[in-house]
């Protein structure tokens, strides 16, 4: 596809929908690029210049989202365009140059069996208190779980939910429950402020959209320790990195009283990646699943983050299962390749025994 000039921002954003891709991306001296299944590729040939790429971003903002923009260099927002959807923007400068990134939301949350999780996350939406993590890297589908999560628990039971979200993304509907999505900047200052004030606002089930500060953290945490049920999410890898982030972002002084308080807060982590499918087109969901039982309370009561893993890997029937093990099902039913499945596993040893099992149960 090739033009002579950048067509506005509605334009790109229709355009990256209709390509099927997730982003789009808007930076200075490069064409406009968006990612489709994972990978970055150009959707239009010529670059933009610097006084476009800012043409093109500020003229999708609000007056006062600009103002806040020139306040703080860094802008997340979210918009609506009729008839082409629904994105998550992030404004940002780069070498002094305005630039941005999209991310496409879809109109219609997706249920978790069509995400790709096993039926072991079911009971954790009939929990009545604790902290539930999702976690990953940067475009593993995170907010869309946690989106379906809370979707299905507001059709379960009756109550109040409240969101803190930087921006609101997902547009949830009130089921039995009554959902409050509050955005950062727009409807309370921070997490942490929106935090403090929210045991008021009388709810059963907080979304807290990512735990980003230690303030933010102690107070979800604080949260779920006094009987509410609370969702959030942290950029790792796995289970016994996010338990170690946690701890890491107190002072020394502070750890032993955040661990206690994770130790019983803490119900469960799930882990997740976006691997691309063997076919070619599109992306399957790997995910590791950790329920915090007797035994891992007892090892973030010590600190003992290594034994977790161990744990997990017996843990079946409590519904645990290692990223190796999601990873063998994948790669015994030929969703994903042999290689896509030995760079992300832990054990390729293990791995291949669960492809192994996978394939044998389909013949």
């Amino acid at each position: 596809m090739k033009q002579d000039y950048p067509p506005d921002m509605v334009t790109l954003l229709e355009q990256t929908i209709a390509h099927g891709a997730s982003d789009l991306h808007i930076s200075t001296d490069m064409p406009p690029m968006m990612r489709q299944d994972g990978e970055i590729t150009p959707l239009y040939q010529k670059p933009i210049g610097a006084d476009d790429t800012r043409r093109l971003i500020l003229d999708i903002l609000t007056n006062a989202q600009r103002a806040r923009l020139e306040e703080t260099w860094e802008l997340d927002f979210a918009l609506n365009i009729e008839k082409v959807g629904r994105f998550r923007g992030n404004a940002h400068f780069s070498k002094g140059c305005l630039e941005a990134a999209f991310r496409h939301i879809p109109e219609k949350i997706p249920e978790l069996e069509q995400l790709g999780h096993r039926a072991t996350i079911f009971p954790l939406l009939g929990l009545q208190r604790g902290l539930v993590l999702v976690t990953g890297v940067t475009g593993s589908g995170k907010s869309t779980t946690l989106a379906s999560m809370v979707q299905e628990v507001s059709r379960r039971r009756a109550g109040v939910i409240v969101t803190l979200e930087d921006p609101v993304e997902f547009l949830l509907q009130s089921g039995r429950s009554i959902i409050k999505q509050r955005e950062i900047g727009k409807d309370t200052t921070s997490f942490s402020e929106g935090l403090r004030h929210v045991l008021r606002q009388d709810p059963d089930v907080i979304l807290v959209g990512e735990m980003r500060d230690p303030e933010t953290m102690r107070a979800a945490i604080s949260a779920a320790e006094t009987g509410h049920l609370v969702f959030s999410t942290l950029h790792t890898i796995d289970a016994p990195k996010a338990i170690d982030r946690i701890v890491d972002a107190f002072p020394g002084d502070q750890q032993p009283q955040i661990i206690a308080q994770l130790a019983n807060s803490l119900e469960a982590i799930i882990s997740q990646r976006l691997l691309p499918k063997a076919s070619g087109s599109g992306r399957v969901l790997a995910t590791e699943m950790l329920r915090v039982n007797l035994a891992v309370r007892s090892c973030i009561r010590e600190k003992r983050w290594e034994q977790i893993v161990g744990l997990i890997e017996i843990g079946s029937r409590d519904g645990m299962n290692t990223i190796d093990e999601s990873l063998g099902d994948l790669l015994g039913a030929k969703w994903i390749t042999h290689a896509e499945a030995v760079s992300h596993c832990r054990h390729e040893e293990t791995m291949l025994e669960f492809a192994a099992i996978r394939a044998g149960a389909t013949k």
